[in-house]
């Protein structure tokens, strides 16, 4: 099992979202039996919290589950059991790498590192534009899912 952590700040909006989109592309794929997928928080703020009402708004538009899910903060022992773990902005990864008292693995990655952008996955809890975000976290889910599969060829058969 190849296990994936998406983080960002409150584990509401961006981690979430991220999370809904790679599970539903994972199960398009028929890859939910290889890959599991969560996300957390690098702050406290929202643990046991549903996702922000705007993710849900957004990602049903496209038919993509959120339910179950709930807001849980990153913890150091979540370097361990995950294989990628993924901040949606450079903050998120400077943070996570604080926590998890991994200065510099390459496990940990910045989300938009993964495709051609260099900018980070903006927030909209902030920005109020879900749908910048969601067409961004699109666009990551499939490079991390291509990078995956170049990484491990039994996802390619």
């Amino acid at each position: 099992m190849i296990d994936v952590l998406f983080v960002c700040l409150g584990n509401i909006c961006r981690s979430p979202m991220a999370e809904a989109v790679f599970r539903n592309l994972i199960e398009k794929e028929k890859l939910s039996d290889q890959i599991k997928v969560e996300s957390a928080a690098t702050s406290a703020w929202h643990i046991g919290d549903p996702p922000h009402r705007g993710t849900i708004t957004k990602l049903a538009e496209y038919n993509i589950s959120t339910e179950g899910m709930t807001g849980r903060q990153l913890q150091k022992e979540d370097f361990q059991k995950f294989d990628y773990i993924i901040g949606m902005d450079h903050s998120n990864v400077t943070n996570i790498r604080q926590i998890l008292e991994q200065p510099d693995h390459p496990k940990v990655m910045r989300f938009l590192d993964l495709t051609e952008h260099e900018k980070d996955v903006p927030d909209p809890y902030y920005t109020g534009d879900f749908q910048e975000t969601y067409d961004l976290v699109i666009e990551g889910c499939q490079a991390l899912l291509d990078k995956m599969k170049r990484e491990h060829k039994e996802l390619s058969r």
